[in-house]
């Protein structure tokens, strides 16, 4: 990690991303992430706030999961937002702090994801904006704590999608391990100056990897509209409440849920060659017809990837491939929770 004072936690990342094209320095990267002292500037998210005496109400309105159950300000919850085919528009990790809510979001899409909220917001009292002086910082292990001074007592008690107040900003448990840090400019800052080497400041794309290996879905502009809620796992992690009234698609995710309709899942995987988000896969059981796409890669060997798979459940008996020619293969891994099953940390 450069420890240069003169450079901003931004430019810092900015050198993270850079050097992480080199593969070599991604593997370290990734080395320190899975050995817990790695910290992630997430500039691949952003945030949008909501705000206003009508905002729990908007939201609730809008979103699939439970915003009445942030009302205590002491935790999380993933989220999404369809259209009204139930097709998602975006993903989200939400939560409120001081009676304002934030939804981070694949970067790619806040504009839109901002744009198409205020649309509805009509009569209700709501503003909708993108906080560009809020980020969002990956936090892995005890090393990662002590390189900001955060107490690991305290950020024991932010268990998954539980969230807590340190100095630096709010933090997050996120499920499988590790943390996410939202600080405003100020607490950027302090990041910045207090950055030491007993943690690795890794690129974002690595940070990916956690997310992957935690079986986390971020809708991004390449599978934007691609998914409803269940096929990428959302009501697996928390984000669709079943029981809550009207939003977008709520029809749809319904008859999902309770018809037996849905063929496809989330499934964690590996291969040998770079595949991109929003990549096509076949197999030979369906012939000349994709079944499924990539929703999330990240390289974790020379020539090994792992990452994340929205496919036909059946298509897994004769094999899934990345393309029609069936030579590149995609092998299943282990997700941290059952597909059969409710919600599991």
């Amino acid at each position: 990690m450069n420890l240069d004072g003169k450079l901003t936690l931004d430019a810092r990342a900015q050198r993270a991303n850079k050097d992480a094209a080199e593969i070599n320095v991604h593997l370290r990267q990734l080395e320190a992430l899975r050995a817990g002292a790695a910290i992630s500037v997430l500039d691949n998210r952003k945030i949008i706030q909501v705000a206003g005496e009508d905002a729990e109400a908007f939201l609730q309105g809008q979103l699939s999961s439970d915003v009445r159950e942030l009302a205590d300000e002491n935790r999380a919850q993933y989220s999404s937002y369809s259209t009204a085919k139930g097709r998602m528009l975006a993903s989200f990790l939400v939560w409120r702090s001081g009676g304002v809510y934030s939804l981070a979001v694949s970067a790619d899409l806040a504009d839109y994801v901002a744009k198409r909220l205020s649309m509805f917001v009509l009569r209700s009292k709501v503003k909708v904006s993108i906080a560009d002086n809020l980020t969002l910082i990956g936090l892995a292990g005890a090393a990662a704590l002590d390189a900001l001074a955060i107490e690991s007592a305290l950020a024991a008690s932010a268990g998954p999608r539980e969230m807590v107040g340190v100095e630096l900003g709010l933090l997050i448990g996120l499920p499988g391990s590790g943390w996410a840090l939202a600080v405003d400019e100020v607490g950027a800052e302090r990041i910045g100056e207090r950055l030491t080497d007993g943690a690795s400041l890794i690129s974002s794309g690595v940070w990916d990897w956690r997310d992957i290996d935690a079986g986390i879905p971020w809708v991004g502009l390449a599978t934007q509209e691609q998914f409803v809620p269940q096929m990428a796992n959302m009501e697996l992690i928390g984000g669709v409440s079943f029981k809550k009234g009207c939003y977008p698609g709520q029809e749809i995710v319904a008859r999902s849920q309770y018809l037996g309709k849905l063929k496809r899942r989330l499934f964690k995987v590996a291969f040998k060659q770079p595949l991109a988000i929003g990549a096509k896969l076949y197999s030979p059981s369906v012939a000349g017809q994709s079944i499924g796409m990539v929703a999330a890669v990240c390289q974790v060997a020379s020539e090994q990837y792992e990452g994340l798979a929205v496919v036909q459940f059946q298509a897994w008996e004769e094999g899934i491939y990345a393309d029609e020619a069936h030579t590149i293969r995609l092998e299943q891994r282990n997700l941290p929770y059952s597909l059969n099953e409710g919600l599991e940390n």
